[in-house]
């Protein structure tokens, strides 16, 4: 009921008056909901400014960071101990965490006193005193000879590095120790347990200081995994929440989520809310043990609410307003008018009984009158408190809202304190005013059961679990990390390599086969005509009319059409798959009018073949997923033109057969003479480089350069890298079309990276690291994490939240957790990719550097391939190993513009070129 309900119609006007009078009386503490907007306005921005670096120092909402990067998962399980100083008791606790499905605890606890002489005494009493303490509880529960992990509740603004480290930035709440501030709290406590150590055979470690507030977070989150909010209104107030680590400019690193414990008792200590402190908050913080600061708190919490209304009456009662103006020893003594009496007074359906038992027990002998008086200030007081608190609440509310980017939300606030837990009408009105302020967030309020001492053992038991998890963790990703020393070795293993596949004698054994391609020449600026140009190499086929002009105007105009390669051709017949490819030729000279022309044509055939000259190609063996019969040992470009003359429509000058490795090099080099490499990093991973034909043992001739199609893939094949394969990468190629081969390739190629990462995931969730242990049908299918996903999760502009989408794009039900670890998976596995690409090209820019006889070599390498242009940080770590490799080196990287379709086209152009020549 509320006060007004209280009058009965007998009563005569005066007392209607008494009552309205205290409304105009206290009429600045009456918060409109414009008021509460502005206020939750004004949170908001002290907020931003406490999360920025450069604003940091000037902002009076601190915003720590706590180190809590996770909220309990309900795997968590163990003894731990936990100590709780910050209320006017001391506690010592011993929580058991079970892992029962159930998430139950066991909570044990003893409170000890908090004397005068120690909260306001010296540093190393105070931590003597708790370390007695906890060795107390430790012997009265027989924990003498157990390791338990300890967590320090320690209820104070502090600036922490790490979870077990917190410097005291000020104290609080009547606390005045000497010598405290600006030193680490933890290592206090230690110093003071190591005391005891050799007496009482103490192991006792110190793994995580939790302000309350997290506590109570934490304490409600392993309850309701929804619970991303901490709030304590109580002695003293505070907020704490899950903000994303993007925002918090005080700590390295942009992944995942840490607990902010926002310190918001310190707001409008700048003057931010002067407008709204009145009269009577100002007196009573120029009484308190701390002036000008905590003004917010001093506004809400109980510590101050029981003065405040001792002003204001004391002040009423001079005025002549109340008591008939008697001035009782009560008013005039700080601290007599406590919290207890105010919660009492607000029983409104006992009546005025409790105000006059109350009022009468501190000598001011009220009259009805104002016994109605009183309990209506202090109903304004309380509620004043409820709605600056909604105020600050909804703030922290809204930005977590937007930080999801939700439009409705739903979340738990872990609530705790002895205002929100005894006041008889506080918890309704907060609640009511919150979903006022913010409609759009549906929030459910859950009572924290000794939160401060059980959150500070679950966020114990949580950086337990973590560590545990991070070592498993890291030991599945151990492998991928490569030294510089095993890249050395990779490097120098490719060159022997390199070597075999040159000489006659090895040639047939070597894994890296080094075909010649019959290209003899780069562009020189001389070459025009038109052209056509065939690519296949992976899913879609393409047919191109490429137009090059020489001279001044020199150009490139090209023409395409893509077409699908269906499934059941790529693995059907080889007579099926190039009578397809000749019947989208078809299409395409219809298409263009050119069906009566006879055309030069370059086939780029991105697979392995063996070449006896440059129009003729024989396949070695299917690569990336093709599997077409009768092909492997057949001449290529006979098989294209007897697939021609069955179709007997058109007929091509083929001129010649091209790798797409070998096209990406002819188009740089057609811009950058010094450009004698080129390298695919995409579906596919392949290497070729002008190689001086003397060391080509089995091309007869020694003059003059030819290209070498390196078909680096197969790097490997003998096992010689057998030391640096992990088990996913041996499960990736037992699971291939391909087992055994082109096992470099599977290491490096944007083929089969998402597999691994895949592989992956699956033993991480086996092991309960990764989505809750449940592995899903859709992680279970194979090739379902595509490249293009590692290129998308690995992007530093991508926030976590659309890491998730992505994830549960592919059908995987990630929390915040699982998408950092999925975001490092894929980190690992590109990285070490990129790394072994640039072992095996430093390993062949040094033999070039070598042959020429040079200290010091300048070349460009032209490079195509998705994994290369579209991966965030392929390109660079690529480069960086090459420069780490081959420092005698200076390689300059140049996209390739259409290697295998451009580039086919100039192959032939130079082609035609040097036939001519040699015709003349």
């Amino acid at each position: 009921a509320h006060p007004r309900q209280l009058l009965s119609t007998e009563e005569s006007p005066e007392q209607h008056f008494s009552f309205f009078q205290v409304d105009r009386y206290l009429y600045h503490m009456r918060l409109s909901d414009d008021v509460l907007l502005d206020v939750m306005a004004r949170f908001q921005a002290e907020m931003v400014k406490g999360l920025g670096k450069d604003t940091n120092p000037t902002a009076t909402v601190k915003m720590l960071p706590t180190f809590v990067r996770s909220l309990p998962d309900g795997s968590e399980k163990g003894d731990f101990l936990a100590v709780d100083l910050g209320g006017s008791q001391f506690r010592a606790h011993q929580v058991k965490v079970f892992d029962d499905g159930k998430q139950s605890t066991q909570l044990e606890s003893k409170f000890y006193p908090t004397p005068k002489e120690v909260i306001q005494g010296n540093g190393t009493e105070l931590f003597d005193y708790v370390a007695d303490c906890l060795l107390d509880f430790i012997e009265t529960k027989n924990l003498k000879h157990k390791k338990l992990p300890l967590g320090f509740t320690f209820s104070f603004p502090c600036k922490q590095t790490k979870l077990e480290e917190g410097v005291l930035l000020a104290w609080t709440k009547h606390f005045k120790v000497r010598g405290v501030q600006e030193t680490d709290v933890v290592n206090s406590l230690r110093k003071a347990l190591q005391k005891h150590k050799a007496s009482f055979d103490l192991d006792l470690d110190v793994l995580a200081l939790v302000n309350d507030t997290v506590g109570t977070m934490m304490t409600c989150g392993y309850d309701d995994p929804r619970c991303e909010i901490g709030l304590i209104i109580g002695t003293g107030t505070n907020a704490c929440y899950m903000e994303d680590m993007r925002h918090i400019d005080l700590v390295e690193g942009d992944e995942g989520r840490m607990c902010i414990n926002t310190e918001w008792g310190a707001f409008g200590d700048d003057g931010a809310l002067d407008d709204i402190r009145t009269e009577f908050d100002r007196e009573l913080d120029l009484g308190s043990l701390n002036p000008g600061k905590q003004l917010f708190e001093k506004m809400i919490s109980s510590l101050y609410l029981g003065e405040l209304v001792r002003l204001i009456l004391l002040k009423m009662t001079k005025e002549g307003l109340l008591f008939n103006g008697k001035v009782s020893t009560a008013l005039l003594t700080k601290g007599k008018i406590e919290m207890k009496h105010v919660s009492a007074m607000e029983k409104y359906k006992e009546g005025l009984s409790n105000t006059k038992e109350i009022l009468t027990e501190l000598n001011l002998f009220p009259s009805e009158e104002d016994c109605i008086a009183v309990q209506h200030v202090c109903t304004i007081v309380s509620f004043r408190s409820a709605n600056l608190c909604a105020a600050a609440l909804a703030a922290i509310l809204t930005r977590l809202r937007e930080n999801k980017k939700l439009l409705r939300m739903r979340t738990t606030v872990g609530i705790d304190g002895g205002l929100y837990k005894t006041h008889p009408q506080y918890p309704k009105r907060l609640h009511k005013v919150v979903r006022r302020l913010v409609p759009n967030c549906d929030v459910r309020f859950l009572l924290s059961v000794s939160g401060s001492g059980k959150g500070a053992a679950v966020v114990t038991a949580v950086a337990y679990r973590l560590a545990a998890q991070r070592k498993q963790f890291d030991a599945a990703l151990a492998p991928f990390l490569l030294s510089l020393e095993t890249l050395r070795e990779v490097k120098n293993k490719m060159r022997t390599e390199l070597e075999y596949g040159l000489k006659r004698e090895t040639q047939a054994r070597a894994t890296v086969k080094m075909l010649p391609t019959y290209v003899c020449g780069t562009p020189d600026g001389t070459e025009k005509g038109k052209f056509l140009a065939l690519d296949l190499g992976g899913t879609n086929f393409r047919v191109l009319l490429v137009k090059i002009r020489s001279g001044r105007r020199r150009s490139v105009q090209m023409y395409n059409k893509i077409f699908a390669i269906p499934l059941e051709i790529m693995q059907g017949t080889g007579e099926e798959l190039f009578d397809h490819i000749v019947q989208c030729i078809a299409e395409f000279l219809e298409y263009m009018g050119i069906k009566g022309a006879r055309l030069p044509l370059g086939f780029t055939f991105s697979f392995p073949c063996r070449q006896a000259s440059i129009d003729k190609g024989t396949l070695v063996g299917w690569t990336k997923g093709f599997k077409a019969t009768d092909c492997e040992g057949e001449d290529v470009v006979d098989m294209l033109r007897e697939a021609i003359r069955r179709r007997n429509e058109f007929d091509l000058d083929i001129v010649a057969v091209v790798n797409d490795t070998v096209g990406t090099m002819m188009t740089c080099g057609y811009e950058d003479p010094n450009c004698e490499i080129g390298l695919i990093a995409g579906t596919g991973s392949n290497v070729c480089y002008m190689e001086d034909m003397k060391n080509i043992e089995i091309v007869e001739g020694n003059e003059g350069k030819m290209c070498i199609n390196t078909e680096w893939g197969g790097f490997g094949d003998n096992g010689c890298i057998d030391n640096i394969r992990t088990k996913y990468d041996k499960e990736v190629d037992e699971g291939s079309l391909n087992p055994g081969k082109q096992r470099y390739e599977k290491m490096t190629s944007g083929m089969y990276l998402g597999e691994i990462v895949r592989q992956i995931l699956i033993d991480l969730t086996k092991q309960g690291l990764l989505f809750r242990g449940q592995i899903s049908e859709s992680l279970r299918k194979r090739g379902i994490f595509e490249t293009k996903f590692l290129s998308q999760i690995e992007s530093d502009r991508l926030a976590l939240l659309q890491v998730r989408r992505i994830l549960q794009q592919l059908g995987l039900d990630s929390t915040c957790e699982d998408s950092i670890i999925v975001k490092e998976v894929c980190g690992a596995v590109s990285k070490r990719a990129a790394q072994l690409c640039g072992a095996g090209l430093a390993a062949i820019v040094e033999k070039k550097r070598e042959d020429r006889g040079v200290d010091h070599l300048q070349i460009t390498v032209g490079v195509d391939g998705t994994l290369y242009k579209l991966h965030p940080h392929f390109s660079r770590v690529l480069r960086e190993t090459v420069k780490e490799l081959a420092p005698q080196c200076d390689v300059t990287f140049m996209l390739s513009e259409d290697g295998s379709g451009k580039g086919a086209a100039l192959i032939t152009a130079v082609a035609k070129r040097l036939h001519n020549v040699g015709q003349k």
